[in-house]
Parts: C-alpha cells; sequence; structure tokens
C-alpha cells in the first residue's frame, strides 16, 4: 500500500510549492489534480465538446497542453469542477494514481477535495490556506511573470469568486478534513510554509 499524503487548500494558498517540496523530499511522486480541471476546462472551451466526455477521456499528455497554469484556465477549471460528473469522472483516475503511483514508494496529491473525498484514508492530511489578499498578490505576481498584463483587483475579484464556487458547490466542497493539519501561509515565507508541512509529516520513512 502506498503512502498518500494529501494537501487541499484554496486557489494560491501555497500548496502547490509544499507538495512538491514535500514530494521531493520524501522521493514519493506528486500529483497536482487542480491540472486535471483545467485541462478538462481549457480543452471545453476550445472545442466546444462536453466537459464530462472530456472527462472521461482525459489522458496524461492533456496534462502538458500549454496555457494551463493562465488565468482563464484556472476560471474555467473552477467551472467545470463544479459539475458533478466531471468529478465523478476524474474520481477513478486519482484513485488508482494514489493506489499505483508510477515511483511505487507513495504520492503527494494536493487539490480541494483530496483529504476529504479522494483519499480519505492518507497518512497525512493538510489543509493549506491564507487570506485572500495575499493569495491574489502571489498571483498577480505569477501571472505578470508569465508576461500576462491582469490588475491585482481583478485577480482578488476572480480568487474570490472562485473562493465563492469552491466551498458552496454540492459535490465535494473545499474544506478542511476534520483530521487536517492546518497551515496559514499568509505570513509564511516558502522555507517556514515547508517546515510546517514536515513537521506535521513526522514519522512517514525518508526518502
Amino acid at each position: 500500500m502506498s503512502i498518500v499524503i494529501a494537501v487541499d487548500g484554496p486557489a494560491a494558498s501555497g500548496k502547490g510549492t509544499l507538495s512538491k517540496w514535500l514530494a521531493e523530499h520524501f522521493g514519493f511522486d506528486h500529483l497536482d489534480t487542480g491540472l486535471l480541471y483545467r485541462a478538462v476546462g481549457a480543452i471545453s472551451e476550445a472545442t466546444g465538446r462536453d466537459p464530462v466526455e472530456i472527462a472521461a477521456g482525459l489522458k496524461p499528455e492533456d496534462l502538458e497542453q500549454p496555457g494551463l497554469r493562465s488565468a482563464d484556465a484556472g476560471e474555467a477549471a473552477s467551472v467545470v469542477a463544479a459539475l458533478p460528473a466531471v468529478r465523478e469522472r476524474l474520481l477513478e483516475f486519482q484513485r488508482n494514481l494514489a493506489a499505483n503511483p508510477p515511483g511505487g514508494r507513495g504520492i503527494v496529491i494536493d487539490g480541494r477535495d483530496i483529504g476529504t473525498v479522494i483519499c480519505p484514508d492518507a497518512a497525512v492530511k493538510l489543509f493549506v490556506t491564507a487570506s485572500a489578499e495575499e493569495r491574489a498578490r502571489r498571483r498577480h505576481r505569477e501571472l505578470a511573470g508569465r508576461g500576462e498584463t491582469v490588475t491585482f483587483e481583478t485577480v482578488l475579484r476572480d480568487i474570490r469568486s472562485r473562493d465563492k464556487r469552491d466551498s458552496e458547490r454540492e459535490t465535494a466542497p473545499l474544506m478542511a478534513a476534520p483530521d487536517a493539519v492546518r497551515i496559514d501561509t499568509t505570513d509564511l515565507d516558502i522555507e517556514a510554509a515547508c517546515a510546517a508541512g514536515l513537521e506535521a509529516c513526522q514519522g512517514l520513512p525518508e526518502g
């Protein structure tokens, strides 16, 4: 049985950075489930195809298409993620990977419902969060660094809109698992956030 570290949290909370660091530290595989929804949303917008059909046939190479980290792809992801049928199609994909990670040792999975729905029996569950303003600042810097022209106010509005949609959807809403360790990264740098995550993983075999 592989070891699973489940990392949940809202957009731009730092969960992806922490997840990648933990995966490297322990020698585990890493899955950013947000990419699944970004890919489904982007393909649906580009082709007009039914997102449920896309989710059912999603392939690993679909996660490598350009533009999946853009603000538009993030917005499209939040919309299709609210569709129960899309989540159902992607559930098996995620659980199969959790049970059989390519490296065989373990896997760090980050998303919105990993500790609550996808892997409720994960060895470690983390819920990473930060204030909406701080998350908007991070996302604005990230987008500007990629050459996207967008105002801070627009990013903040999008962050709040996604928070509302993610937390209020009927199927698998964004919430912390009861046994998750909460990490607020609002005032933490990357090093401090990783240290907090590592402390929560005490007892796991080192890579």
